[in-house]
Parts: C-alpha cells; structure tokens; sequence
C-alpha cells in the first residue's frame, strides 16, 4: 500500500530516458507499508509449531509477496507516468497475478488468514494499473474475498478482513479520479495562459507594426515627392524612416519578451508628428501629469490606436485629443464608421481595456466634408 499523493511524482522522461529519482527510489515508500505483512507472518508462526520446514516456508512466500509486491508497484508507476507498453503492462498484471498464487500457497498454512494480505492486491490495483482495469480490479479483490468467507463459513469471524481491500480501493480510484481532475484542469489552465499570452503579443505587435508601418508609409511618400524639389528635407524624412524602423524592431523585441512598456509623452509627439505628415491638422494637450499613473501606459497604447486608425481610414482633416485622469477622448472629422466593421487594432484595443477593467465608447465625432466623424473615448476604473 502506497502514499497516492506522491505516487503523482513519479515522473518518468518521456523520451525514454532515466526516470527522476522518485520514481527510482518510489519503492520505499510502498515498502514502508510492508510491516503489516507482520500480522500473516505471525499467523504462520502460530500455526507451525514443531513444523520448522512448513513455518520456513510459510515465511519464505511471505518475503516473496513482498518481493512481488514491490516490483510490480514500481513498474506501475513508470507504467503511469513514463506510458504503458506490452511490457509494462505484463509485468504489472504478472506481479497482481503473482500475489494471488503466493496467497493460494499460504492458504494450506494459515488458512482464511491469508486474506489479510488482499488489501495489497486492491492498493496495486488502486495505484498502479490503467483506470479502467483498477476498478475492475479492486471490485474482484473484495467480491473474491467475501465469496471465500461465505464458501469457508468464515465471513461471520473474519468479515473485517473485507474492509482494508474494499476501503483502500475505494480511496485510491477516488483519489485517482481527482488527480486526473486536477491534472486536467492544470493543463486547460496552461493551455488558456498560452492563448492569452498570444493574444497578447498579436495584439502588441499590431500596435508597434501598424503604428509604425503607417508612419514609415507616410514619410516613404513625403521623401518621395521631396526629393527633386527639396533634397536636403528628403535626406531627413530618410533619416527618420530609418530611426523609427530601428525603433519599431526594438519595441517588437520588447513586445515578444514582454517588457513592452510605452510612455505617454512619447506617444504623444509621435502622434503629432504621424498626423502632420499625413496632413491633418491635430490638438492634443502636453500635460501628461494630469492622467493617473497607474493608466498612462493603457493612454498610450489608445493614442498610438487611434491615431493610426485616424491615419489610415478617416480621411479626416482635423483631429482633437483629449485625456483626464481616467478617460482619452480623439474626435475627428472623417468618414466615421457607419455601415463598417471594426477592425482587428480596435478589438485588440477593446481586449487590452477589458483586462484592466476600461471598456472603449465608438459614436460619431466632428461633422466634415467626408462623413460624420469618429469619436473614440476611452474609459478606465
């Protein structure tokens, strides 16, 4: 009989290399049980006097049952957690069925008695076989040892010899089931912080990628038409293509790595400079101070959205930023959203607000030339 909580440690490479050292040194712990196989070997005692040969024998099947015992516990731990094969799997059900014939041999010696010895039998099943078979298993043991009572005319002296089979396996299915349960629920958690992490990093890469591809695109256009009429401006919208493009690698390896971290204050120079290359002419208010610290970054990240959105898809002529403490308001006077589905930048926007308890408002802004504006206001607790 084992420990099942740590029998869950005994972890075995899956690659087929060495098992760790708690499925090496497993064993001990089982054998630690092996001191209830005392109360059989004095049975023998009892019932051999002036039998040396018998008594020799008795005792010498009972260090087998142990022998046995042992082994079969030991591959059945590297049987769970190292994967079942042919051989495994024979030499687990060999070692069950191994006890059963040294406890056929002991039954001439002690008799009834010998049904002290089944609740190993319900442990090595209970613990160490495939589930399916475990229940099967322990079921047998228990029905096997009372149907022996019944047929010995023994079940009214020896009922509680059933109790230790039937509770142990009993224990350890229940116990089974809820490491799996827990083994389960241990790999839908990792599997759901993998996704979000994913969707972490896709959301801030768009950020960094988008904003900045925007931009390169703008001044790509700007140093383009400069370039016979100004040269020297042109070299500079160059030089700036090549700063934010070294930039933007640095952010995304930050993003991937995790330590994204974006300042308010620069985010909002790049969102004039972005703007004016684009043509539109932008007011957006210079006293960082006044938002809450623990909200700047989450500022940030909208006003480079917004102004990227605003850049790529309104057409407007002019925009207006705003921010408080806990809010970011960007109105402009393009085509607005009506009749459009929003995009993947505005729902990584929505995700970000909602994992820090903000939500995003979408509605009409300025009225211009080409529609009735957008206005994006930010909310956050």
């Amino acid at each position: 009989m084992t420990n099942p909580l740590r029998s869950r440690c005994a972890a075995v490479d899956l690659d087929g290399g060495a098992p760790d050292p708690w499925a090496r040194h497993g064993w001990l712990l089982a054998a630690v049980w092996l001191v209830f196989l005392g109360f059989p070997a004095s049975a023998v005692v009892d019932t051999t006097v002036g039998q040396p040969l018998l008594r020799t024998t008795g005792l010498l099947l009972i260090v087998a049952f142990a022998a046995v015992y042992i082994l079969a516990f030991m591959r059945s731990q590297i049987g769970l957690h190292g994967g079942w094969d042919r051989t495994r799997l024979a030499s687990v059900y060999g070692g069950f069925v191994g006890l059963v014939l040294i406890m056929a041999l002991l039954w001439p010696i002690i008799g009834a008695d010998v049904l002290g010895v089944s609740a190993f039998l319900a442990s090595l099943a209970a613990f160490g076989f495939p589930l399916r078979s475990a229940v099967v298993a322990v079921i047998a043991v228990t029905v096997a040892g009372a149907l022996t009572l019944v047929v010995t005319e023994s079940l009214d002296e020896l009922w509680p010899l059933l109790l230790l089979p039937a509770l142990i396996g009993s224990f350890g299915l229940l116990l089974r089931r809820m490491i799996l349960g827990d083994e389960r629920r241990e790999v839908l958690q990792r599997t759901l912080a993998v996704a979000a992490e994913r969707d972490r990093v896709a959301r801030d890469v768009h950020d960094v990628v988008g904003h900045s591809l925007t931009v390169v695109s703008l001044k790509a256009d700007l140093a383009e038409r400069l370039v016979d009429i100004d040269p020297e401006r042109a070299k500079g919208e160059i030089a700036a293509i090549r700063s934010l493009t070294r930039q933007s690698l640095a952010e995304i390896r930050a993003t991937v790595a995790g330590l994204r971290i974006t300042r308010l204050a620069d985010e909002r120079d790049a969102a004039l400079a972005a703007l004016a290359d684009a043509g539109i002419e932008a007011s957006v208010p210079d006293d960082y101070d006044v938002v809450d610290p623990a909200h700047r970054i989450t500022v940030a990240w909208a006003l480079r959205e917004a102004t990227t959105n605003v850049i790529r898809h309104s057409g407007a002529q002019r925009v207006d930023v705003a921010w408080g403490p806990t809010w970011l308001e960007v109105i402009d006077d393009g085509r607005g959203l009506s009749g459009r589905r929003e995009g993947s930048g505005l729902t990584g926007l929505r995700e970000r607000l909602a994992g820090v308890g903000g939500h995003l408002d979408v509605g009409e802004g300025l009225p211009g030339r080409n529609g009735p504006g957008t206005r994006l206001r930010v909310e956050l607790p």
